[in-house]
């Protein structure tokens, strides 16, 4: 069995995730409180009992994400189970990153923090939306942007086969949801996310988040991690720094992540954290291959995960 764990990332939040886990576990009770020495923010009661509103503040959401992924990572730890490999969406790579050593448990928190702060506050001025489509080839994606009239749009994630994340101005998605559809997509679904991610729109936060980077030490990578910038995994000649920066502004490459990861040999996908989004990358991949596809996302999956890897 080789195991590659997932992270996930922004729009797969919701009020009250990973409160059975806090209240069960008191080596993630300690992980949130930890957090909220470091950050200032009680990112607990946010959580567990704010609104939706609040939490899908980007500020917010990176910052909770994180923290359940970082708590559950514990448990996992106490219990023995490893992963020689991981990858996580977006705002997963950091999780990755912190499991992998390459960047200090609390630097890692400390600049997720800050990289939420920017990509809220440093986005221009305008509506925008995020939106998948399903059914459609990268091809087929770039086509329907590329007839957008209406502003701008453009391909932002390529998650897995045949589910493509746009990201843009919100007329500009609204008119690629029409087209996308007359052009034969099976399904449009915007995303509780608050940004033109990974687009050039972002480019005052990156350039923000690349001084942060200067403060930051990388270490000597303990695990491999895939990078969503191109799906290779992370080598010796990286620039890290610089590979983070671009990340805000670059479109994530999640499944060419994948097909990485398996081509190393996983055959035991874990998915930590909220929801169980990137459990059905996996699942839509054209792959022949037999894998395990598992998710913690709260007590009971938890547990699942212990009674079959222990």
């Amino acid at each position: 069995m080789k195991i590659g764990f997932l992270f996930p990332g922004q729009g797969s939040q919701s009020i009250g995730m990973g409160q059975d886990l806090y209240e069960k576990y008191e080596v993630v009770k300690e992980v949130y409180q930890k957090v909220k020495e470091l950050t200032g923010i009680d990112i607990a009661e946010i959580t567990f009992h704010g609104s939706e509103e609040v939490l899908n503040e980007t500020k917010n959401t990176q910052l909770a994400i994180l923290t359940m992924s970082l708590g559950i990572l514990e448990i996992l730890k106490q219990n023995g189970i490893k992963a020689g490999v991981s990858s996580g969406l977006s705002l997963g790579e950091y999780s990755a990153l912190i499991y992998s050593q390459a960047i200090d448990w609390e630097e890692g928190i400390k600049l997720v923090q800050k990289r939420g702060k920017y990509m809220q506050e440093l986005v221009p001025e305008g509506e925008w939306l995020m939106a998948a489509i399903l059914g459609m080839s990268e091809e087929q994606v770039q086509e329907v942007c590329q007839k957008v009239t209406n502003g701008f749009v453009v391909p932002a994630n390529f998650n897995t086969t045949g589910q493509i994340v746009i990201s843009g101005e919100k007329e500009a998605v609204e008119q690629a949801e029409v087209i996308a559809r007359e052009l034969g997509a099976k399904k449009v679904r915007v995303l509780k996310t608050a940004g033109p991610f990974h687009t050039e729109k972002l480019s005052k936060a990156s350039d923000a988040l690349r001084k942060e980077l200067e403060h930051v030490t990388i270490h000597d990578f303990k695990t491999s991690v895939v990078k969503n910038i191109d799906g290779t995994i992370y080598s010796k000649q990286d620039d890290v720094k610089d590979i983070l920066a671009r990340h805000i502004i670059s479109p994530v490459r999640f499944s060419k992540s994948l097909e990485t990861m398996l081509e190393m040999g996983v055959d035991t996908f874990i998915e930590i954290g909220p929801g169980k989004t990137l459990s059905g990358f996996v699942k839509r991949l054209n792959t022949e291959k037999e894998v395990t596809i598992l998710n913690i996302n709260n007590v009971e999956t938890l547990e699942k995960v212990l009674e079959v890897l222990i």
